[in-house]
């Protein structure tokens, strides 16, 4: 299935994409399920239309908490559960995370170095999350955070992978949200302050499928699987099974 016929046109966002149509053994994960998104708060009358009538029941926000400040209306018949996947933006950790980036060799060595801290820093926070997909009423369920990359796109590889997706196939998926984003993140980064932070920026900006590939790669090395690392998360094989489930043939 091509990325094409995943991307949905929702007005005012422009990092969305249904999870159906990715290969398993068992066949292609199913429409309507799973949905990955940039921002909600962006949306205009018409996306949001678009959203209730493709069926999504429940919206999984990822955002710190200062970053709710535009929620979406509270009489939309969707129901929203957030939790702020990487802690309460404690100075503290970031300080610790910028240092991690900046010992890597290359920008996908740092994007992975990254995610894997997040990971592991924050695991009980990703098992939460996976949770939230797993217990969602009947209907599709959406995830997002800010631009739908970074939070959003970890959780989405952990669900894809925990239904049968190939590591390769997850990591060609993730790479596509530097794409869709290019345009919204060029005055981000023509207004950084000097070189050093205009290359901060553009490796925060970029999505490249190596990074993605050595972090399942890498977890699965230290748990065995998604499923067992979830497990050291705080879920059980109950709520597991029922996450993969959501994106099984």
């Amino acid at each position: 299935m091509s990325a094409a016929e995943r991307w949905l046109a929702w007005d005012g966002l422009v990092n969305v994409r249904d999870l159906g149509g990715h290969e398993t053994d068992a066949g292609p994960t199913p429409f309507h399920a799973v949905v990955r998104a940039d921002s909600v708060r962006k949306l205009s009358d018409d996306g949001w239309r678009a959203l209730t009538d493709y069926g999504i029941t429940r919206i999984v926000d990822l955002r710190f908490h200062e970053e709710l400040e535009a929620d979406p209306p509270a009489d939309l018949p969707v129901e929203v559960v957030h939790l702020s996947l990487l802690g309460d933006g404690d100075a503290d950790d970031w300080e610790e995370i910028d240092r991690i980036a900046a010992a890597a060799p290359d920008a996908a060595g740092a994007t992975a170095a990254v995610y894997l801290e997040f990971l592991e820093r924050f695991r009980d926070r990703f098992a939460d999350a996976v949770r939230a997909v797993a217990e969602a009423p009947p209907g599709g369920v959406l995830v997002h955070c800010h631009g739908g990359k970074d939070r959003t796109g970890l959780i989405v590889a952990l669900l894809l992978r925990l239904a049968g997706v190939s590591i390769d196939e997850i990591a060609a998926d993730y790479a596509l949200s530097e794409r869709n984003l290019r345009a919204s993140t060029a005055a981000w980064l023509a207004d950084a302050q000097d070189e050093a932070e205009r290359a901060r920026r553009a490796r925060i900006s970029a999505t490249p499928s190596a990074a993605m590939v050595a972090v399942l790669e890498e977890l699965e090395r230290r748990y065995g699987s998604v499923a067992g690392y979830l497990r050291a998360g705080g879920d059980d094989d109950e709520t597991i099974e029922r996450a993969a489930g959501r994106l099984r043939p």
